[in-house]
């Protein structure tokens, strides 16, 4: 692959908005228990963070940003796209709906993103149609409204959207196979004085390529910098960003205003994601970014929302089961390390008002023999509706024994079942204890309690399809 790695970013997620006014985060919600929306906008309050991007148009999160001031990107879902490309009514209703309303009743949004990273190759060519038709009519939808200069439109995509044959920034341009449609949607999107928003992640890079070089993925030098021309790049960041600026600018739209609508590092689930190298990237991205400096290709201030506030335990894990683990915080909003966000003096402010399950936990029985033949299909029962991403090769449960992997799989399962005790029973080969089993670095989940019942009626549903497959294995 040679030095290709430094404009190719395989990622399909992240966030952090840093510019004079202020910092931002990507807020998503696919967890079994969700931190409620007031709590996580006091997070935010509470952390400085003024700006935030959402993947869909939720209405307790949208409610609850009313009159807080803070700058939000409200998100279209990619399954939306076709109907909103096909018909200006679905469009006009969309924005009548989660813009209009909202923004009259005090929510600060700035920005509607259509879609989120739809050129993904492992979309197969899903939304290369209805991407720019559907981007247009929102834009008119806006205008109609009346909010066409308060509200702009833009479409995050991921970094493979363009390319550099030798590596260097200088050679960049957009990928051969959708060049006519950037360009398409480049020009409206300079024609409508709105932004071009890009994921960019160094951590996938790594995931990818075992030869990537680790040091070059972060920002306190490198020993192998790139050079191109009188730049020289000693992280992937600035590179993968003018290979973009490049793109840019040699067709034409050199001023357009680019945001970076995903960055950061997850935490768990790989080899590479561990607290450590989580804090020296996001850090180190933060230092960069606070200096105002920008890139070699782009002066000033870099617009970024950090990927993510929340680590969200629902999240699809076909591209690794570090997906689990982006945020900055836990499941229940306590901080994963330390991070200044140039904001406080006092590091990350751990969520308030935060109430939990009791304090038991489901684990495998002593008696139970690891041969019992109905242990294996209860675990894997267990993984497949809960979530094991913690369990694997140098991840932060990777010390575990057999007992330990097991357990930790059945009390996952009985954590996202609200503690139900028909979830600790598979087959007689699990209890109740009282006894915190947690080890080192390795946390057996407790819960937390949710505002609603939706949590309540997934566990019911959950168990009524458990409960008969093991009764008739």
């Amino acid at each position: 692959m040679g030095r290709f790695y430094v404009v190719l970013c395989l990622a399909p997620w992240f966030l952090m908005m840093v510019s004079v006014s202020g910092i931002g985060a990507n807020w998503g919600t696919q967890a079994s228990h969700p931190l409620s929306p007031s709590i996580v906008v006091q997070m935010l309050r509470d952390n400085g963070i003024q700006k935030v991007k959402l993947f869909d148009a939720e209405d307790a999160t949208l409610t609850m940003l009313k009159k807080t001031n803070i700058e939000v990107m409200v998100g279209i879902p990619n399954e939306l796209l076709q109907s909103l490309a096909t018909s200006m009514k679905a469009a006009e209703n969309w924005v009548a709906k989660n813009v209009s309303g909202y923004v009259s009743d005090g929510v600060n949004i700035r920005y509607v993103a259509v879609g989120n990273e739809p050129f993904l190759s492992s979309f197969n060519g899903t939304f290369l149609q209805s991407t720019f038709p559907a981007l247009q009519n929102i834009q008119s939808a806006l205008i109609k409204s009346g909010l066409g200069n308060q509200v702009k439109v833009t479409c995050p995509l991921n970094a493979d959207v363009y390319e550099s044959p030798s590596g260097k920034p200088s050679d960049g341009d957009f990928r051969s196979d959708i060049r006519p449609l950037m360009l398409t949607i480049v020009k409206f999107l300079s024609d409508n004085a709105a932004p071009f928003t890009v994921n960019i992640y160094p951590f996938i890079s790594l995931y990818s390529d075992p030869s990537f070089p680790v040091d070059y993925a972060f920002f306190d030098g490198t020993s192998s910098p790139v050079t191109d021309n009188s730049a020289t790049y000693t992280n992937m960041f600035d590179a993968n960003h003018d290979t973009l600026v490049w793109a840019l600018k040699k067709n034409g739209f050199d001023n357009l205003p680019i945001i970076i609508g995903e960055i950061g590092w997850p935490t768990d689930g790989d080899m590479n994601a561990n607290i450590e190298y989580a804090q020296k990237f996001n850090q180190g991205f933060l230092k960069h970014i606070l200096a105002g400096q920008g890139t070699p290709m782009r002066t000033g201030p870099i617009n970024a929302y950090l990927f993510s506030l929340i680590d969200e335990d629902q999240k699809s894990i076909q591209p690794g089961n570090f997906e689990r683990h982006w945020g900055l915080f836990y499941y229940d909003g306590q901080p994963k390390y330390q991070l200044s966000l140039g904001t406080t003096n006092t590091g990350l402010v751990r969520a308030k008002g935060v109430q939990y399950l009791d304090k038991k936990w489901c684990v495998m029985k002593n008696s139970v023999n690891l041969d019992d033949p109905k242990v294996a299909p209860s675990v894997s029962y267990a993984c497949a509706n809960a979530d094991c991403t913690s369990l694997g090769y140098k991840t932060s449960c990777g010390g575990l024994d057999a007992r330990g992997n097991i357990s930790y799989a059945f009390n996952s399962y009985y954590q996202m079942n609200d503690q139900d005790n028909q979830a600790c029973g598979f087959n007689n080969l699990a209890t109740v204890t009282n006894k915190d089993p947690s080890m080192g670095i390795c946390r057996f989940e407790i819960e937390i309690l949710v505002e609603d019942s939706a949590a309540s009626l997934r566990a019911s549903a959950m168990l009524a399809v458990v409960w008969f497959l093991l009764m008739f294995m």
